[in-house]
């Protein structure tokens, strides 16, 4: 596999793992919990993942299908607004964004459920990266399904999504910690 595409997998690896290991030292009763009324909890944090991976898989398995393989650049670049993007998603968070409405969990499974339907669509997006070998993604373009209007290069999508990934799990370890805080006051 391509050293880009295999870090996009070690990337999407690494937030199951994390959010395994988060999983394992929440309570159960502090999934739902929220820290604070304008703070979103753990499971969604979690929830909200799993509403943009369900977003993006359509447009993602849409740009793999049309093009033939080709030489492919032995380093893919990602685009200016998609290095911009990567940029501001990374955490920890210094910059808040407001979340368009179709991706602000509304009510949120238990932590079973949740934890099962991220798993399920991180294969699906691992399916993708692998789908991705041989194919020019620097030169691949997609709509952002949090913006029509933006288009970014489909290399620039791949990391987005797992960067996007650790920025909110590092916003649910936030979370957990609060709530550890409250709960010994």
């Amino acid at each position: 596999m391509h050293p880009q595409l295999q870090a996009i997998v070690d990337e999407l690896d690494s937030a199951q793992a994390r959010l395994k290991v988060l999983a394992a030292a929440t309570a159960p009763k502090d999934w739902s919990r929220q820290p604070a009324p304008a703070r979103w909890s753990i499971g969604e944090c979690v929830a909200h993942l799993n509403l943009t991976s369900a977003a993006f898989l359509p447009g993602l398995n849409q740009a793999l299908t049309g093009p033939a393989r080709s030489n492919v650049s032995k380093r893919f670049r990602r685009d200016p607004l998609g290095w911009l993007l990567w940029r501001a998603v990374g955490p920890p968070a210094r910059l808040r964004f407001k979340t368009a409405a179709p991706f602000i969990p509304r009510a949120t499974a238990g932590q079973r459920e949740l934890i099962a339907e991220f798993d399920r669509w991180q294969g699906e997006l691992v399916a993708c990266v692998r789908k991705a070998e041989g194919l020019p993604l620097d030169r691949l373009w997609i709509g952002s399904p949090f913006n029509r209007q933006m288009h970014y290069n489909l290399y620039s999508a791949l990391t987005i999504l797992p960067r996007h990934q650790h920025r909110h799990l590092w916003q649910a370890e936030q979370v957990q910690t609060a709530l550890q805080a409250l709960s010994s006051a």
